[in-house]
């Protein structure tokens, strides 16, 4: 029958669901007023591509069902980045080189994440995030951000938090985050 193909989907769109939960926790004010983010285009980029990266870390461990939706909110992630750089004027010949810009960002700050994150101590994460989010040259000897030090913390908050959800509920779009405002500055 033709009929079933006029019927409006049951489940919300799980995919666009998850990717607009990860870029609404990476544009929360606080990470932009407390954290010292800077709120601009490479900003707002830097936390999603966070938020990204530890998303997919978690799926990771999921069966290849629920893994598979890791390629549909990536997916979705490179069609937002080409929507935006549309939106900022950037003409349809250089949409591919920038593409290809923003996959080498995304996956180079992703690797050096995981690294990171399955590094025995902080510092290497803190050293990523000063030299990926806020700009800084992390060549022996020069100064970090402070606030690099509670975005690292942050993650960490974020994996743990990740690592109890549920792999089935994550698969029908349930996903929360950790609130960033009640993630403190780690002591020294």
């Amino acid at each position: 029958m033709i009929f079933p193909f006029f019927r409006r989907r049951a489940q919300p769109d799980t995919i666009s669901t998850l990717y607009g939960m990860i870029v609404a926790q990476a544009r929360l004010p606080c990470f932009y007023r407390d954290y010292g983010v800077p709120d601009t285009v490479n900003g707002r980029f830097d936390l999603i591509v966070l938020h990204m990266s530890l998303f997919l870390r978690r799926l990771a461990h999921e069966p290849v069902t629920i893994r598979a939706l890791g390629q549909g909110v990536f997916d979705q992630f490179c069609w937002d980045m080409e929507q935006n750089m549309r939106e900022m004027g950037v003409g349809d010949l250089a949409v591919p080189k920038e593409m290809r810009g923003i996959g080498a960002a995304f996956y180079g700050r992703s690797q050096a994440y995981e690294a990171a994150l399955g590094a025995a101590d902080s510092a290497a994460l803190t050293t990523a995030l000063a030299r990926n989010v806020y700009g800084q040259s992390t060549s022996q000897g020069a100064p970090q951000t402070p606030a690099a030090g509670r975005l690292a913390a942050y993650m960490h908050e974020v994996v743990g938090h990740l690592a109890l959800q549920d792999g089935a509920a994550v698969a029908r779009g349930e996903l929360s985050f950790p609130d960033p405002a009640g993630v403190l500055m780690p002591r020294a």
